[in-house]
C-alpha cells in the first residue's frame, strides 16, 4: 500500500508539469495580452488632443508595462521562473489586481466553500435514500414519478433556473421574497449570530437549489442501479430463500456492497462542488468566487491568476483521485494494490 501510494505521488509531479507547460505555451500563442489590455483601459475615454500624446507615449509605456510584468525577458527563462516559483507554491501576484494569487483565493474560497459545501450535502443526503427508495419500488408509480421530476431537473440548465427564480421570487415581476446580492445582508455585523445564520441560509436559497436540482438525476440513478444490481446478486437471493426479512438483506448485507461506487465519489464530488459549474450561478446571483474569479482572469489575461488557479485546481483533483483509490480499500478490504504497486 505504502509502495503504490507513493508511485502515485511522484505521478503527480510530471502531471502537474504537463498541466502548467501546454497552458503556459498556449498563453504564448494567445492575442492580446496583459499588457495590451491595461493600454486599451488606460486610453478608454481618451480623445482629440489627449489621445495624440497619449498615442506618442505607447511605445515607452509597453516597454515599461514589459518590464514590470516580466515579459521584457525570454520565454525560456519566464518558463523556468515560473517552474521554480510553483515548486515553493508560490503562484506569484494578479497583474490587474495587484494582490497575491494566494490572497485572492483565499478572499473568494468563503463563497465557494459555501456554495460547495451546502450544495454537496443537500444533494447527497437527498439523493442516496431517494435512490434506495427507487430501487425497493423499481417499477412503481412512486419510481415512475420521482424519476420524471430527477430528469426533468437534470434537463433545466441551472442559469435559466436561476433567472426564473429571480423573476418568480427576487424582486422580479412578481413577489421580492429572496435576497439578489451576495450571501449576508449590508447589516449582518449589527445582527445576532441567530440573525445572522438565518440571514446566511436565507441569501443562499436561490442559489443551491439551481445548483442542487441538476445534480439530483446523477447521484439518484446510479444509487438505484446499484442497488437494483445488487438485489440480483446470488447472495442476496439465497439470504431471502432463507427467510430473511428484506430489510434486514438491504440494511445489513446489501448496503455495503452497494455503497462502494458512492462512497469512493465523494472526494471528488466534494472539491467538484467547490470549484465547477458555479461560474454562470456566482454571475447571476453577484456572489464573488472562485468561478467568477477564474473567469475574469482569463478575460484580461491575468496569467498568475489563470496559471496559479490551474495548478491549485489540478494539484487538488490528483490527490483526490488518489483518496478515492484509497476509499475503495476502506469501504471493500478485499481491494488491494499490492499487486498494482508491484
Amino acid at each position: 500500500m505504502l509502495s503504490y501510494i507513493l508511485k502515485r505521488l511522484l505521478l503527480m509531479l510530471p502531471t502537474l508539469w504537463g498541466v502548467l507547460t501546454v497552458t503556459f505555451v498556449v498563453i504564448q500563442f494567445v492575442p492580446g495580452g496583459p499588457v495590451e489590455q491595461i493600454m486599451a483601459e488606460g486610453r478608454a475615454g481618451v480623445g482629440g488632443s489627449a489621445y495624440k500624446a497619449r498615442a506618442d507615449n505607447s511605445a515607452k509605456q509597453i516597454e515599461e508595462l514589459k518590464k514590470l510584468y516580466g515579459f521584457d525577458k525570454p520565454v525560456h527563462v519566464r518558463y523556468f521562473e515560473m517552474l521554480k516559483n510553483f515548486a515553493t507554491f508560490d503562484l506569484g501576484r494578479s497583474f490587474m489586481q495587484n494582490k497575491g494569487v494566494w490572497e485572492l483565493i483565499k478572499e473568494k474560497l468563503p463563497v465557494s466553500i459555501s456554495l460547495g459545501l451546502w450544495s454537496f450535502l443537500i444533494s447527497y443526503l437527498i439523493s442516496i435514500p431517494l435512490g434506495i427508495a427507487k430501487a425497493v419500488r423499481d417499477g412503481s408509480r412512486f419510481d415512475t414519478i420521482s424519476t420524471l421530476f430527477v430528469l426533468v431537473g437534470y434537463a433545466i440548465p441551472g442559469f435559466v433556473l436561476g433567472v426564473f427564480l429571480i423573476v418568480l421570487f427576487a424582486g422580479g415581476t412578481f413577489w421580492d421574497l429572496f435576497p439578489l446580492r451576495g450571501l449576508t445582508s449590508d447589516n449582518w455585523d449589527e445582527l445576532g449570530w441567530p440573525a445572522r445564520i438565518a440571514d446566511y441560509l436565507w441569501h443562499l436559497v436561490l442559489p443551491l437549489t439551481c445548483l442542487v436540482i441538476g445534480s439530483f438525476a446523477i447521484v439518484t440513478m446510479l444509487t438505484k442501479n446499484t442497488f437494483i444490481e445488487e438485489m440480483r446478486k446470488q447472495y442476496v437471493l439465497v439470504a431471502r430463500a432463507k427467510g430473511m426479512p428484506r430489510r434486514k438483506v438491504l440494511w445489513k448485507h446489501m448496503l455495503r456492497n452497494a455503497m462502494i461506487p458512492i462512497v469512493t465519489g465523494f472526494p471528488a464530488a466534494f472539491v467538484g462542488a467547490f470549484f465547477a459549474g458555479a461560474l454562470l450561478i456566482e454571475s447571476l446571483f453577484s456572489l464573488d468566487g472562485l468561478g467568477l474569479l477564474s473567469y475574469e482572469s482569463i478575460i484580461r489575461r491575468d496569467y498568475p491568476v489563470v496559471l496559479g488557479a490551474l495548478y491549485l485546481f489540478t494539484l487538488i483533483g490528483l490527490v483526490v483521485k488518489l483518496v478515492s483509490d484509497l476509499l475503495y480499500v476502506v469501504v471493500d478490504p478485499r481491494v488491494q494494490f499490492t499487486a498494482v504497486a508491484n
